[in-house]
């Protein structure tokens, strides 16, 4: 079996469907829910999505799969956010554990096999930035993912037509900062963490924001947003990238007035060690605040996240791990309080080495997977 992925329309792709007769295709078409980062493919029903929709199983399709071929809209150096919600769902295919792999962090495979995948990015005068941009995001997740890069080409299409859709009432931006929550988990995740210690340092109007809140009603959360000069996004890194829910309401702001000239900021975390390997994430906030006419003002960086995210909230947090986190949280704060701009922030662990790191996390997924009944063998169960 050979899979394609694409975003296309029907009509754009009728042109090429015959190219594909025989392949599995996966598209808009079919019903797909946004990773909600609950890590159920892990210790739940290893290697299958708990969600029930078109994309639970897959890591057992990605496995099947002989080969694989990805057709996406260039989308601020990467996926469009459909093609970054399949991708979000597909890491059943790989396991829990950490290892490192050319000097960072990456998931174990659960199969054996390494996939070939071509990657084809659909876009109007793409600059050779732009396709750098876009390699290095392939490259990335191919690392992660144990891909083999067969190929990646860029095809001219026709842009879509944005026409700014204004709001129904008129946009009245005023000092005010608001911090946009873009982890499906709400109040229990880690970026709603890190936002809260960045509120900390700012003086004035501040709004606290979660995007799992505004399901299916980006209307509403759009106008709130209009009313901020400032934003700050608080996100985790997904499959080298943005979040899908978060990618999708990032395409609608582009395509709707909210008001020119906002400063953003962003505060990342993933739970990998390394904090380098967000600046892909970084990257695409930037070219999306270009997009809209918003000033990106900087972001912040944090590499392994989840312990960070506990130790943050300690009081003497001064030669603890989460030291370097905690100043850069300060210092992201600061610098939305006063409106000013910084170069990207990069925070690791403070002298808490890798390998300690790596251990304590990978015997966290036994204790884990306790509370659902499986033993540790099961957490490395194959489909298919």
């Amino acid at each position: 079996m050979k899979l394609v992925i694409h975003d296309m329309s029907e009509e754009e792709w009728e042109k090429i469907s015959d190219d594909y007769f025989h392949w599995k295709v996966l598209s808009q078409r079919r019903t797909i829910q946004p990773c909600v980062g609950c890590f159920g493919c892990w210790v739940k029903t290893p290697g299958q999505c708990v969600l029930n929709d078109d994309y639970a199983n897959m890591g057992s399709l990605i496995h099947e799969a002989e080969e694989i071929v990805v057709i996406s809209k260039y989308t601020y150096g990467g996926f469009s956010s459909y093609v970054k919600n399949v991708f979000d769902r597909c890491i059943g295919w790989l396991l829990p554990y950490f290892e490192v792999v050319n000097g960072e962090t990456h998931h174990k495979k659960r199969y054996p096999e390494k996939k070939a995948m071509t990657f084809i990015f659909r876009g109007n005068g793409l600059t050779e930035e732009d396709k750098e941009k876009a390699r290095r995001y392939v490259e990335a997740v191919c690392l992660n993912f144990r891909g083999i890069i067969k190929d990646i080409r860029f095809e001219e299409c026709e842009d879509e037509i944005i026409t700014k859709q204004s709001e129904s009432n008129p946009i009245v931006q005023s000092h005010k900062v608001i911090l946009l929550n873009g982890s499906v988990r709400g109040n229990e995740s880690n970026s709603k963490k890190f936002l809260d210690r960045v509120a900390k340092e700012i003086e004035g109007s501040v709004e606290s924001i979660n995007l799992s809140s505004y399901n299916n009603h980006y209307d509403k959360l759009l106008e709130k947003l209009s009313t901020a000069d400032r934003l700050v996004l608080g996100l985790p890194m997904y499959v080298d990238g943005i979040p899908s829910a978060l990618l999708r309401l990032m395409e609608k702001i582009e395509k709707t007035d909210i008001g020119s000239g906002k400063k953003i900021y962003a505060v990342v975390n993933m739970g990998f060690y390394e904090s380098s390997q967000i600046k892909n994430v970084l990257s695409s906030v930037k070219d999306w605040s270009d997009k809209c006419g918003f000033e990106y003002c900087g972001g912040l960086a944090i590499g392994a996240g989840g312990m960070m995210g506990s130790m943050s909230t300690v009081p003497s947090y001064v030669k603890c791990p989460a030291q370097n986190v905690v100043n850069g949280l300060e210092a992201i704060g600061m610098l939305v309080n006063t409106s000013q701009k910084t170069d990207d922030i990069y925070a690791d662990a403070f002298k808490y080495p890798r390998f300690l790191y790596i251990k304590a996390a990978n015997a966290g997924w036994h204790k884990y997977a306790e509370q659902y009944g499986l033993k540790k063998k099961d957490l490395k169960k194959r489909l298919g």
